[in-house]
């Protein structure tokens, strides 16, 4: 019986600890949340699953944050500072177990690597973004303000770091280092300029092309890259262990960037022409090459002693920007940065910072004091030196306080010096709240004291055309002319045009049509060397003077940085735009003057931009085409799918844009809706389907045969009111073309005509009428009531006398005619449409305001059926088979 028991317990022993040494021997568990494990413990062995949730955390965050911060025109830099401050120790961290349980101590290693990793190759792109062409163009103005704006506030800062020495550096934590290394370095923090934020607001402002931008921009650029030499200084001076070895570190970074400049430079350059990369953009091994030397100069930079983001910034300027190869460059890299590794960056120094520990009033003074000093000491500084180069009191300050913005560099800079061990967490607090306030004064201080109003009055004056009290000492452009045009309200001298890559066809075809001819070019033409008299016949004489177009191309301003840079080097996009150089070609071959520009500017801006422009040009016409894609980005015209009336309509961004547009139009406007002007497009071509039942490609590269009838015919019913009597005028205008043709019918107004007061022309603000539309103010202001109404006996009287006036040449091209109220006006145009095909394109002219045909419900979207109006919806909707041309009344032609 004993040794039955015995025998039982030493088996159920055994069994035992070989199930325990089984268990020991098996793999780690891998069913994760499924077996109940915990996703945010920290584990060194797989720390990518803690590493996603702070990265999600930061990142949606920021996000959140800078949607209010934006409202207030604050850049992205400040939403990603204060996201990393709240989810810190000072907000927080002050929540039981966040910070163990989302950022434990454990994981930061990690993050900190990601983020200097971002670190690196922002840098990379921050030395791309500086253009050195700039500041040896403005090299006397920008190394005076510059000087003077770094110079200043690099005295105060050394001051105040005497107190900030004996009062801080006692705090556990730092190295010990000497007073002229910190002095050092609080006067870089307190003089360097955040030049990315700096481009970025002077792009939201609008300042880049003006004195003010160009000044800023260029002193900026040499603030730069002074400030990064004196922070390098300062970093090897830290790291050094004696003065000797301090100039061996210093010795060998000036070798390094001769190195650069010299050998790597040219050999990078000789590698990018026989790639062709500044010419198409960079290819794939040459962003891989390009990444590489980012890598390897950061290596190099970091193991003599500086840290490596001085290697990065290196590499980026020594980048070419010829044929806009940094820019291009910068579009390969720039979304993964600045969308993921720089928040991670600034949640990190956020989590350095703990606001709580400026708990006593000696803290906050030295709050006060270092803003103040920062502040102040830039503004001083950069509005003196402004002076001193002749600008004005007012532009000289606005200079001084864009100077003063720190931003997302000044951070930088701090981190630099909290990772040495130069600051303490408490002093890094300090210098944050310091960075913070500075960067959010600069824009809304910018905007009251330079405003739009006060840049057109200081460039009026300026220019000489006005003096400092507002009164015009220059008469306006085309007074003389004014009887004449006061005889002929159709004459269009000056034409404002959006010009758009998908509309380039079209509005060539109907520009011409308002060009004046010319005389023919079949000139028999001699050989130079056998011409007795080589002058005759060099030129073809032109008939009257040419039309003066300008085209305005505009381009999104979005939040890239590349975007940026494309605004600073807008300049080079205006003369080497391909549309911009096709619309200067069209307008050689056509005795058409042009001029054209880019812009880039926020979307929300293309209105104000365009009606902007067309004061500026004092323009008679906006010719405004409808998107084809419909859409205010050109990238939908890959889109093989585009082309239905839902997708060409569709879009509430561009309706919205077209709205405002002519809600403020400070001249007539025409909005163009093409539908094959200029020819028929050649239609897809469909995969052909052989007799095993397998489609095949279609037969490519098919010719598309000349327009053998380049006539043209218009339909416009006129039913009263001002956009009406344009439209009238502008249709005669039209028809002074040989090879156009024009029916016009009396239609009388239905009594059921929208009231909708967004189609009624409305008067031009005061401050943005062009010249010929400010004599007009009050017929436009008189007129708004009446283009809704039955159509008067007056409409009538105009419309006859018209008829009536017409010389015979034109009479014999154009057909008035009456109809009487019911008539339906839709099936009247198809059908005169129909004896005018195989041309080259009909037009259907309608008022905005016009009230022919009721409103009613149809495809259209509703916002594009109020900014278009209702004829023009219905037409939209009814297909008619032209193109479409809206008329809206807000300059000259309004009269009876």
């Amino acid at each position: 019986m004993a040794s039955t028991i015995i025998s039982t317990v030493t088996a159920t022993i055994t069994a035992q600890a070989t199930a325990t040494s089984v268990a020991d021997q098996r793999a780690a568990s891998q069913g994760g949340i499924i077996e109940g494990e915990n996703p945010s413990k920290y584990d060194s062995k797989n720390p990518i699953i803690i590493f996603i949730i702070q990265a999600g955390i930061i990142i949606i965050f920021t996000r959140l944050l800078h949607y209010p911060l934006s409202k207030m025109r604050q850049p992205r830099v400040i939403a990603e500072i204060v996201g990393g401050i709240l989810l810190g120790p000072s907000v927080f961290g002050r929540i039981p177990g966040f910070s163990d349980a989302i950022f434990p101590k454990a994981s930061i290693p990690t993050l900190s690597l990601a983020a200097n990793v971002g670190l690196v190759l922002f840098l990379f792109l921050v030395g791309l973004e500086v253009d050195l062409r700039l500041l040896v163009s403005n090299w006397r103005i920008a190394l005076s303000v510059g000087a003077a704006g770094m110079a200043l506030p690099f005295g105060l800062g050394c001051a105040i770091a005497y107190g900030l020495y004996h009062q801080f550096r006692e705090e556990s934590g730092l190295v010990p280092i000497s007073f002229g290394t910190y002095m050092l370095f609080v006067g870089v923090a307190m003089a360097i300029t955040a030049f990315p934020v700096l481009c970025r607001i002077l792009t939201e402002l609008k300042l880049l092309q003006n004195q003010v931008g160009v000044v800023v921009l260029s002193a900026g650029v040499g603030n730069d890259v002074v400030g990064w030499v004196l922070l390098a200084l300062c970093v090897a001076l830290v790291n050094a262990g004696s003065g000797i070895t301090a100039l061996y570190v210093l010795l060998t970074a000036v070798g390094y960037v001769l190195f650069l400049v010299y050998a790597v430079r040219p050999a990078f350059l000789y590698i990018l022409k026989r790639t062709g990369s500044i010419q198409n953009g960079p290819t794939q091994g040459v962003v891989a090459l390009t990444v590489l030397m980012t890598l390897t100069s950061a290596f190099f930079t970091g193991i003599i002693g500086v840290h490596p983001i001085f290697g990065a910034f290196l590499i980026g300027l020594i980048c070419p920007h010829d044929g806009g190869f940094a820019i291009k460059l910068t579009e390969k890299i720039e979304d993964l940065v600045s969308v993921f590794f720089l928040p991670l960056y600034f949640a990190l120094s956020g989590l350095s910072t703990n606001i709580g520990l400026l708990d006593n009033g000696i803290t906050w003074a030295y709050v006060i004091g270092v803003i103040s000093v920062a502040f102040f000491g830039k503004v001083i500084g950069g509005t003196i030196a402004a002076k001193l180069n002749k600008m004005v009191w007012r532009e000289s300050l606005t200079v001084g306080v864009l100077m003063s913005c720190k931003g997302l560099v000044e951070l930088i800079v701090l981190n630099i010096g909290l990772s040495a061990k130069i600051l303490s967490q408490r002093t890094f607090t300090i210098f944050v709240v310091m960075a913070l306030v500075t960067t959010f004064l600069t824009t809304p201080l910018v905007s009251a004291l330079y405003p739009p109003w006060y840049q057109k009055k200081i460039a009026a004056w300026k220019r000489g055309e006005i003096d400092w009290d507002g009164t015009r000492l220059i008469p306006d452009s085309g007074s003389d002319d004014a009887p004449q045009e006061k005889h002929d309200s159709s004459e269009i001298r000056r034409l404002l045009v959006y010009l758009r890559l998908d509309s380039l066809p079209s509005l060539f075809t109907f520009i011409s049509l308002l060009g004046s001819d010319k005389a023919s070019d079949s000139v028999n033409k001699l050989h130079p060397r056998r011409a007795s008299q080589p002058e005759s016949g060099d030129e073809t004489p032109l008939l009257g003077k040419p039309l003066e177009v300008h085209g305005l191309r505009m381009f999104e301003l979005t939040e890239r940085l590349s975007s940026v840079m494309k605004e600073s080097e807008v300049d080079d996009f205006s003369t080497k735009d391909p549309v911009v150089n096709a619309f200067h070609t069209f307008g050689q071959l056509n005795n058409v003057a042009t001029s054209g520009e880019v812009q880039i500017i926020p979307s929300d801006s293309f209105a104000e931009t365009l009606n902007g422009s067309a004061s500026e040009q004092a323009s008679d016409l906006i010719l405004l085409p409808w998107s084809e894609a419909g859409s205010l980005a050109e990238t939908g015209l890959l889109n093989p799918h585009h082309g239905a009336l839902t997708d060409q309509f569709g879009h509430g961004s561009h309706s919205e844009f077209v709205k405002n547009f002519l809600a403020d139009a400070p001249c007539n406007a025409a909005v163009f809706i093409n539908n094959g002007f200029g020819g028929n497009t050649p239609p897809r071509p469909r995969p052909q389907q052989t007799t095993t039942g397998i489609s095949v490609p279609p037969t490519p590269h098919l010719a598309t045969m000349p327009v053998q009838n380049r006539s043209h015919h218009i339909f416009f019913p006129f039913s009263g009111g001002p956009d009406d009597r344009v439209a009238l005028r502008f249709v005669l205008r039209l028809a002074r073309k040989s090879n156009v043709t024009a029916t016009i019918i009396f239609a009388k107004r239905e009594t059921t005509s929208t009231d909708d007061d967004s189609i009624r022309p409305a008067a031009p603000p005061s401050d943005t009428l062009s010249p010929h539309a400010k004599t007009d103010i009050n017929i436009v202001a008189e007129s708004v009531t009446s283009s809704i109404l039955p159509s008067s006996s007056h409409d009538l009287t105009f419309f006859t006398s018209l008829r009536d006036s017409l010389p015979a040449d034109l009479a014999s091209r154009v057909s008035f005619e009456l109809a009487e109220a019911g008539t339906d006006i839709i099936s009247r145009a198809k059908a005169d449409f129909e004896t005018c095909t195989n041309n080259a394109g009909n037009i259907f002219v309608a008022g905005r305001g016009n009230g022919s045909v009721p409103a009613r419900i149809g495809s259209l979207a509703p916002e594009v059926r109020t900014t278009l109006g209702p004829l023009a919806a219905a037409v939209l909707e009814a297909k008619v088979g032209a193109s479409l041309c809206v008329m809206r009344a807000a300059g000259r032609g309004l009269e009876m």
